[in-house]
């Protein structure tokens, strides 16, 4: 796999399509590796006539880990995204990004709009008071530290897939096992628990962007599940209210993943915004 680096932070990334075709960026959200953008995603994305690009956000998978007590914000991941596409050779991309990666997107239109050809924030919201209020459920799945995989990998394997189960889209489930396989596969890939207590962090000191989204020119769609009980519905409506021009895409029976059912319905939001481009 190539690497980008960014200062002192080497971010590990993949890349599907034509080299000279235009390029998509996909940002994964808290926690989460680049593989939640799974290969037959991303080739079917590719073949819609793009180069598609997804990595390992800093503090996860197999970019660099920070250590207990260093922080660093969302400008610098959002600078992270620019990294790659530097490493890539792509001077502007389409940017998307689901839940903290919608908010890693936003963030890299803010400080980077030269590189940005449009942007699809998904499941995502502005950082605004109450757009971030999971329901009690919802909110434990972040809060609740997951039994240790090194004493009991089994139980470690069950609240993963009940915590996928949680915050999931009620009219989307996952096929039968297909939860569990991820788990089993993400914790052999690289297993960094601490990564989403920093990450958190870098959500929380960014702040509300209403404003800052309010200035931007870029062509922009939100996608958002009318039942995601992690990222509520307000996050996104509130998203779409303060980009100029965007468009806010719901959909019934959704809630916070990207359950293969809705895999068309992701390209779909991301070509959208980039045929407005």
């Amino acid at each position: 796999m190539p690497r980008a680096q960014n200062g002192s932070v080497e971010l590990e990334y993949e890349t599907f399509g034509a080299e000279a075709a235009p390029a998509v960026v996909v940002i994964s959200g808290l926690g989460s590796q680049m593989t939640r953008w799974p290969v037959d995603f991303c080739e079917k994305l590719a073949a819609r006539g793009y180069r598609v690009i997804r990595m390992d956000n800093r503090d996860t998978g197999l970019s660099t880990w920070f250590k207990p007590g260093e922080t660093y914000s969302l400008s610098d991941m959002a600078a992270d995204v620019v990294a790659v596409l530097d490493a890539a050779g792509a001077a502007k991309a389409h940017v998307a990004g689901v839940s903290m990666g919608g908010m890693i997107a936003q963030a890299v239109a803010i400080d980077h709009p030269g590189r940005v050809l449009s942007m699809t924030s998904i499941m995502s919201a502005t950082g605004a008071p109450g757009t971030l209020d999971p329901t009690p459920e919802a909110g434990a799945v972040l809060t609740v530290a997951p039994p240790d995989p090194a004493a009991d990998y089994e139980a470690f394997l069950a609240n993963a897939v009940k915590n996928s189960e949680i915050i999931g889209s009620p009219s989307y489930p996952w096929p039968p096992g297909a939860l569990r396989q991820r788990a089993v596969d993400e914790h052999a890939r690289a297993f960094n628990p601490t990564g989403s207590v920093r990450q958190m962090g870098a959500i929380r000191g960014d702040g509300d962007r209403t404003e800052r989204l309010g200035k931007l020119k870029v062509p922009a769609v939100v996608l958002h599940g009318a039942d995601d009980p992690l990222v509520r519905l307000v996050g996104g409506e509130a998203t779409a209210a303060a980009i100029p021009g965007a468009e806010l895409r719901v959909v019934p029976g959704m809630g916070h993943d990207l359950p293969p059912a809705l895999h068309d319905t992701f390209i779909d939001a991301i070509l959208a915004a980039a045929a407005r481009a």
